[in-house]
């Protein structure tokens, strides 16, 4: 999203990262540079294409879809992603290559397959890999999605920023698609946020708990978050390439640079339409909650990081299987039970929030296989039923390849 004065849920923003693989072996392919040249006659970091973008990101597998600026809603913009996935595999073709869903490359090497962006930007990534080392597979291994919500003026910001607070920990439980890291099952479903959330371990303040803390104010987040982070990176980035907003490696990361919060723990889904329907569900949750459906935003605002972020963690475990027992967080979402898992808080968000005129067919038959069937990265592992043969992998991710051309979601 750009600069906008855009109020509350006028607007998103959807970013969807795709990892560029061989066409036969399906390693990772380092040539996001060669896609956007054919695109834009020269090697760029972004080529605006109509309604979308398409940009590289830190590493040269990896490559970027998103609306160009703001799009008014989520319906419609389906068409629009699966129109460039089959223009961008129609370039790769001839190069050797295809795109591959899912947060997380099921058998690449990073320390030895990474292959950082050389060209315009790479001062920046190059600080970056300095101080962190960004051969690993939370910074190289990791394609998400991203949903960017705009608010204006301090009052706004408070109240989208705590609704997100809120919800951000169950977030995982729809959209882990990362089940598999090195060959192996790794124990988390979502494999992507638990790697993700050590990669800037050198410099605690610049992810915090992941879990943004509770501030609510410009004011209040430049003191609390951006300073902080700004000055204990100071001694290792004299250059000053990283003081600015993009080092903010929380979850959700506040954009006062264009009036928007990015909420950044969305697993890539193996289709648009999933994408699209796990965003739409969040902004609509994400709208009950700032109108104070269930619970005053006030309270909302006190709920406690470490308890939000402990919450988080075991949905990065087990996902929609994650089981929740503390009643207040329940019943800031409108669930009068001491008990539920993260699947049935989700089912009771659909059920209650989705406003039907704001929504699609492809959207809710998409919604209904990741609410009934379970998150990809459960579905997932039922195909694979403990076979974690290469040949085994290939097939099933393959099937995934197949699957994003055609826009088809996955069931095992």
């Amino acid at each position: 999203m750009t600069e906008t004065s855009l109020h509350l849920f006028e607007a998103i923003g959807i970013e969807l990262e795709y990892m560029i693989v061989d066409q036969r072996s399906l390693s990772v392919l380092p040539i996001a540079d060669k896609v956007l040249e054919a695109a834009a006659g020269q090697i760029v970091s972004e080529v605006e294409l109509g309604p979308l973008s398409w940009s590289n990101e830190l590493v040269l597998h990896v490559i970027e879809l998103k609306t160009n600026g703001p799009a008014k809603a989520v319906p419609g913009l389906k068409a629009l992603f699966q129109h460039d996935i089959q223009k961008i595999n129609a370039i790769l073709a001839p190069l050797g290559g295809r795109l591959m869903p899912t947060a997380c490359h099921p058998w690449m090497d990073p320390l030895t397959e990474t292959k950082l962006w050389p060209h315009e930007y790479s001062p920046v990534y190059e600080a970056f890999d300095r101080i962190f080392g960004c051969r690993g597979h939370g910074w190289s291994n990791l394609q998400s999605t991203h949903i960017n919500l705009p608010f204006c003026g301090d009052d706004e910001f408070g109240r989208l920023h705590a609704a997100i607070r809120l919800l951000l920990p169950i977030m995982p439980a729809l959209t882990a698609t990362s089940p598999i890291l090195d060959g192996k099952r790794t124990g988390n479903l979502d494999s992507r946020m638990e790697v993700y959330r050590h990669n800037s371990e050198r410099i605690p303040s610049v992810a915090g708990r992941i879990v943004p803390e509770p501030v609510y104010t410009q004011a209040a987040y430049e003191r609390d978050i951006f300073q902080r982070m700004y000055s204990d990176i100071a001694p290792y980035d004299p250059d000053g390439a990283l003081q600015h907003e993009f080092l903010n490696a929380r979850g959700a990361i506040a954009r006062f640079d264009r009036g928007a919060i990015e909420i950044r723990v969305l697993d890539i889904q193996e289709a648009p339409q999933a994408d699209l329907a796990c965003a739409g569900l969040i902004s609509f949750a994400l709208q009950a909650l700032c109108r104070e459906q269930w619970m005053p935003t006030e309270a909302i605002k006190t709920m406690d990081t470490n308890l939000l972020a402990d919450l988080f963690l075991e949905v990065i475990r087990d996902a929609d299987g994650a089981v929740i027992n503390h009643k207040p967080y329940l019943m800031a979402l409108g669930i009068n039970r001491s008990r539920a898992t993260t699947r049935e808080i989700w089912q009771h968000l659909a059920a209650t929030c989705i406003d039907g005129t704001h929504w699609e067919e492809e959207l809710s038959a998409a919604l209904h296989i990741i609410l009934t069937h379970g998150c990809l990265a459960r579905r997932i592992s039922t195909a694979l039923a403990g076979d974690l043969r290469r040949e085994h992998l290939e097939e099933i991710y393959g099937e995934l390849c197949t699957g994003l051309e055609m826009g088809r979601v996955f069931t095992p």
